[in-house]
């Protein structure tokens, strides 16, 4: 038998088809993802004039003092959890989420105490959120020093 050396011509690999693979994978996962959408809370500011709103059919309010407790239309709450601030506002607008939530919050409140009232309301459904102010007093600075 007669074997005959074969030359062997140069083996290469064409990236050409595997980069368009990748590029064509990178266009299915951009197109594919869906991206998360935060939910955000209408919050109706009142308005600096300091008129009086009218009275409204009902509304809840939910006060904040100055060490977290909160009173809904007040009625004082056993704790400070999420889960009672929510089955404490049901029970008063028995699912009516369309009713006005008026959030007043004392001056030393922690930011927490009042983010969690407005997170309640938003899980719940409540899309009127007010926040109470007072108009700062006339010719008091509330800077340091003024």
């Amino acid at each position: 038998m007669k074997f005959r050396r074969q030359r062997l011509e140069d083996v290469s690999i064409n990236l050409t088809p595997l980069i368009d693979v990748v590029f064509l994978l990178l266009i299915f996962f951009m197109v594919s993802t869906t991206f998360t959408r935060e939910t955000q809370l209408s919050i109706d500011l009142p308005e600096a004039s300091g008129a009086a709103r009218e009275a409204d059919r009902e509304e809840i309010e939910i006060l904040i003092d100055e060490t977290g407790q909160y009173r809904i239309n007040g009625q004082g709450l056993v704790d400070n959890r999420m889960r009672t601030l929510q089955a404490a506002i049901y029970k008063l607008s028995a699912g009516d989420t369309t009713l006005p939530m008026i959030i007043t919050a004392d001056a030393q409140a922690a930011h927490e105490d009042v983010v969690r009232a407005m997170d309640a309301a938003g899980q719940m459904g409540f899309v009127h959120l007010s926040i109470t102010t007072r108009q700062p007093s006339q010719g008091a600075s509330d800077l340091p020093g003024g």
